[in-house]
């Protein structure tokens, strides 16, 4: 055996091993388009096997809607370029339709002279399952989910925004609390009437007051003519009030009164004037702990808080990122006059590995910033903040190729254990699967969890 008879030998023997240890389907044709070589997972994916396939024509084979139109292999024959990430849907061998994406170059020998075609194929079933679960969505006023929680909010918003009770919005800075507010009011009886939002956070007392409650001429310096207040240019309509925590306990006076006689009395004023008006509020603080610190008068909170909702975190809803990501592009290209397609997939894994600190409203302010230096096309990794970053998913190592749809399950997955306290049952029947389906893509994830609920090990 001649060395170079060897190496070719060693060679080939090579490839084949990594071909046949790869998830890709990967076949091979000569230039009459028989096929040469079928891997493993091409076997998997088309329920075809390697020895039924090989010597056979490849549309013999390899059903594919492209075989009748546009073929990518045969486009590389032609032409002799490469195609990447063509999307089309083969039939398997038992009739099934699968979705994948395929890639396609040329075959050559060491020499450079071209002997058939490659083609590479993805199954993207688990792509297509994820994108029908997340195409049933939700929608009110400007908030925009897929999360149940959410729903769950949206089912009773009717029956919420009939009413004239108090709301008070809870959840953290950024998950949205103007806008539910809004929601409410565009479906009340007062829709037609004004929405004035203030932070009372941002303001001390006196300029609080009057804002909300306007003052008459000559009630303090400069005070040359009267102006009303937010309370009078709401008449009718719904006053928004935001960070209700951050009041101090005399301003909390002043409210209650209000509230309690419908009734206000501009600053410098001899007058009341009627407040009518629908009140909402909202925190990023726990008011109910606030409460029990006295921090937060106990008699306001129970006149605020007639009616509680409670806004979950971007981190606890994260099938929603994806459908945000397309409203804020939709809008941004609307007003930009730009025209960019969406966003790659390796930003879109980036985007899904984020925690989001700000939530909702550092999303939108993300691909802002993506806007600025991206005018069309997909949103590529180089238009996101140089501040993003990818942590490890599970352990460290565990990198999945930054595949979005893992992420994206990683990160479902990961809510719903620690909802569940890391009760795999539990988690699994929120997820609406069977507990050892959840096991195997715990396993595959490369999840590691905690000690708990009596178990030892750290992978079920």
């Amino acid at each position: 055996m001649t060395k170079q008879y060897a190496e070719t030998l060693f060679d080939r023997s090579t490839t084949e091993t990594i071909l046949e240890s790869i998830s890709d389907g990967v076949f091979t044709v000569d230039q009459e388009w028989k096929i040469m070589s079928f891997n493993r997972a091409a076997e998997e994916i088309t329920g075809v096997n390697a020895r039924e396939a090989i010597g056979k024509k490849c549309w013999q084979v390899f059903r594919s809607n492209m075989c009748e139109g546009e073929c990518a292999l045969k486009k590389t024959m032609k032409e002799g370029k490469d195609f990447v990430s063509s999307a089309t849907h083969i039939t398997r061998k038992d009739g099934g339709q699968v979705p994948i994406t395929v890639s396609t170059s040329l075959l050559k020998d060491h020499d450079g002279m071209v002997l058939g075609g490659v083609e590479t194929f993805r199954d993207h079933t688990h792509v297509e399952e994820l994108r029908k679960k997340l195409s049933d969505s939700w929608q009110v006023g400007d908030i925009i989910s897929r999360c149940p929680a959410i729903k769950e909010i949206f089912n009773i918003l009717p029956q919420i925004s009939e009413s004239d009770s108090t709301v008070v919005i809870g959840g953290e800075t950024g998950t949205g609390k103007e806008l539910m507010a809004k929601a409410i009011h565009a479906l009340s009886h007062r829709k037609d009437e004004p929405f004035v939002a203030i932070n009372c956070g941002a303001l001390p007392d006196s300029l609080l007051e009057s804002e909300l409650f306007g003052y008459k001429a000559g009630a303090f310096t400069h005070a040359i003519k009267d102006k009303p207040g937010l309370f009078s240019q709401a008449r009718g309509g719904t006053v928004f009030l935001d960070e209700i925590g951050d009041t101090s306990p005399a301003f909390q006076v002043r409210l209650l009164r209000v509230l309690e006689a419908r009734e206000f009395q501009p600053l410098g004023g001899i007058k009341k004037e009627t407040a009518d008006v629908r009140i909402i509020s909202a925190s990023n603080k726990n008011l109910e702990e606030m409460v029990a610190d006295n921090r937060f008068r106990q008699d306001l909170y129970y006149r605020l808080n007639v009616v509680q909702l409670n806004l979950p975190p971007l981190r606890e809803r994260m099938e929603d990122i994806p459908l945000l990501v397309d409203h804020f592009i939709f809008r941004l290209n609307a007003l930009r006059g730009k025209s960019v397609r969406g966003v790659d997939q390796k930003a879109l894994a980036l985007l899904m590995a984020h925690t989001f600190p700000g939530n909702v409203r550092e999303l939108e302010n993300i691909i802002e910033h993506a806007f600025v230096l991206c005018s069309d096309g997909d949103i590529q990794v180089e238009h996101l903040p140089g501040n993003l970053a990818f942590p490890a998913l599970g352990q460290k190592g565990q990198n999945h190729s930054w595949d979005p749809v893992k992420s994206a399950e990683f990160s479902v997955i990961m809510t719903a254990l620690e909802q569940n306290n890391y009760n795999r049952k539990a988690a699994a029947q929120s997820l609406g699967m069977h507990k050892s389906t959840l096991f195997r893509k715990i396993n595959r994830l490369g999840i590691t969890l905690p000690n708990v609920d009596g178990r030892s090990r750290h992978r079920p």
